[in-house]
């Protein structure tokens, strides 16, 4: 996929010698995005860094615009997570090479949200929340942090509505709340921080379990019906199915990207 860089990076001795009231916040609607998305911890981003409710500045760009895919994914910056633009609604298609929308986290700004998991933060935020009980699906664990439960539990409502034919897909979860890394990295899992569920792992196609002979790509492929991703993603949840590297069966919280998707984000 070719894209043109959104970012521009701002000299911080400029920055640093400007009075607070000569610097205006340089339009950007990816991080105007975040800050909608996230109102219990973020206040506002002034181009350069986004200002937590608790005071705490992070920093939004490293300035680098040459990182290739492998180094987004494992040193990204804030900005980095909006590189691909997330595709809305139950049209699943095979995504451009390395196209993967939401793949890109940057860890911090997801521990400081919701906590580390290897210290027990995210353990006593969790709450349970019934998985298709119609349909005795059990129940699931994610986190109360930005409102993700109720979230959840919002897509199990609409979920219940689809025809028994989709139970298939969806009973039993395949989990949600597990502290670990993503396989073979060393990078922290979203079901880390309890903001990712797993459905039925009979029906998933997994980009690890599909690559081809001698390092070839994997092959895409999905088996999921779009009408549950759509539900999800209508509750600001992104899919796995998404992703040239593929995880069909994994839904996670991220409403930043579906707002801007939302938005038609980039605009043609």
């Amino acid at each position: 996929m070719n894209f043109i860089p959104r970012r521009i990076a701002v000299p911080s001795l400029v920055v640093a010698l400007l009075t607070p009231p000569m610097i205006a916040a340089r339009a950007d609607p990816a991080i105007d995005a975040l800050v909608a998305a996230y109102p219990d911890h973020l206040v506002r981003h002034d181009g350069t860094h986004l200002f937590w409710k608790d005071g705490t500045r992070m920093i939004i760009s490293d300035g680098r615009t040459d990182k290739t895919f492998e180094e987004m994914l494992e040193d990204p910056d804030i900005d980095d997570k909006f590189t691909f633009p997330y595709p809305l609604g139950p049209d699943v298609r095979p995504p451009g090479f390395n196209e993967n929308p939401g793949r890109i986290r940057h860890e911090a700004f997801f521990v400081k949200m919701y906590g580390d998991c290897r210290r027990s933060d995210v353990t006593k935020r969790l709450k349970p929340v019934p998985w298709m009980p119609s349909r005795r699906g059990g129940s699931v664990r994610v986190t109360t942090v930005n409102g993700v439960a109720d979230r959840l539990a919002a897509v199990v409502t609409d979920l219940e509505k689809l025809p028994a034919s989709m139970t298939q897909y969806l009973v039993p979860s395949s989990g949600t709340y597990n502290c670990r890394t993503i396989a073979n990295t060393t990078r922290l899992s979203v079901h880390s921080f309890g903001a990712a569920i797993d459905i039925n792992t009979q029906f998933t196609d997994y980009w690890e379990w599909s690559k081809g002979p001698n390092g070839h790509p994997p092959k895409w492929r999905n088996r999921i019906p779009g009408e549950i991703g759509e539900i999800f993603e209508r509750h600001g949840f992104i899919w796995g199915a998404k992703w040239f590297h593929f995880d069909t069966m994994h839904f996670e919280y991220r409403p930043e990207l579906i707002g801007l998707a939302k938005q038609g984000w980039p605009r043609k």
